[in-house]
């Protein structure tokens, strides 16, 4: 008999598995409305929808295993990365999707990310030279951008691969118009050894000094939600690490 395993829980949203159906509870239904509408028009490999109801989705499971995990080194190969490059530029070239951008413009991204380092050191939970010189370097992703097709959640367990071969791509909840370069950053934050593989399958000139800025922002702008939600960003090679990394 398959068991229920509880993928992700926490206040916003549960995901559950049975087996090859993934069922997910979201207390914001536009997530699950983007979600469904994304898939539908994404021109990669993206899981089936099997049926939606208000606040509940059900999709089966796509083949393969994903690309990695986020503080454990990634046995995919080179090549696997690079095809991962390749669909995440698919995506970035395909028309824009005709709901709004999810998310904040640059103004409240700055005026947020202010306020979560702030936190951080007067909370002492990371050293004020440590979060200074992420906040320089976060400074490079705060400009003007033209919008792509994004996915906007683009974690490294997002990507499904069989061999070298892109199978899936599963949770599109944030995509909408967005910073290309915010994808590229996602996908590859603390796996910056995997970078020129991406870039190389992606096969367009990037700004790395973007990509770099943004696995600053991302990490200080997420260290208090993801504590307060159960994760830890201080486990190996996850969030503290990467601002660490860029001392």
């Amino acid at each position: 008999m398959d068991e229920v395993e509880v993928v992700v829980a926490h206040s916003e949203r549960t995901t559950l598995r049975v087996g090859d159906v993934f069922l997910k509870v979201d207390a914001d239904q536009a997530r699950l409305d983007t979600e469904v509408a994304a898939v539908a028009l994404a021109p990669v490999p993206t899981p089936e929808v099997l049926w939606h109801k208000p606040h509940v989705l059900a999709i089966a499971a796509v083949k393969g295993t994903a690309l990695g995990v986020l503080g454990e080194p990634s046995t995919a190969s080179s090549a696997a990365w690079a095809a991962a490059g390749a669909a995440i530029r698919k995506l970035h070239e395909a028309p824009l999707p005709h709901w709004p951008r999810r998310g904040k413009d640059l103004d409240e991204l700055a005026a947020d990310l202010d306020a979560e380092c702030e936190l951080l050191v007067s909370n002492g939970v990371l050293p004020a030279d440590l979060v200074t010189r992420n906040r320089k370097v976060a400074e490079a992703a705060l400009r003007p951008w033209t919008p792509r097709f994004t996915h906007g959640d683009l974690q490294i367990t997002h990507i499904f691969v069989d061999g070298d071969e892109v199978t899936g791509i599963i949770d599109w909840s944030e995509a909408g118009p967005g910073d290309p370069l915010f994808d590229l950053a996602i996908l590859t934050l603390g796996h910056e050894e995997r970078l020129a593989d991406v870039v190389a399958g992606y096969g367009a000139d990037v700004d790395l000094d973007v990509i770099r800025a943004w696995w600053s922002l991302r990490s200080l702008s997420a260290i208090r939600w993801l504590a307060e939600h159960g994760f830890d960003p201080f486990a190996p090679g996850c969030e503290v690490d990467v601002l660490k990394a860029r001392m």
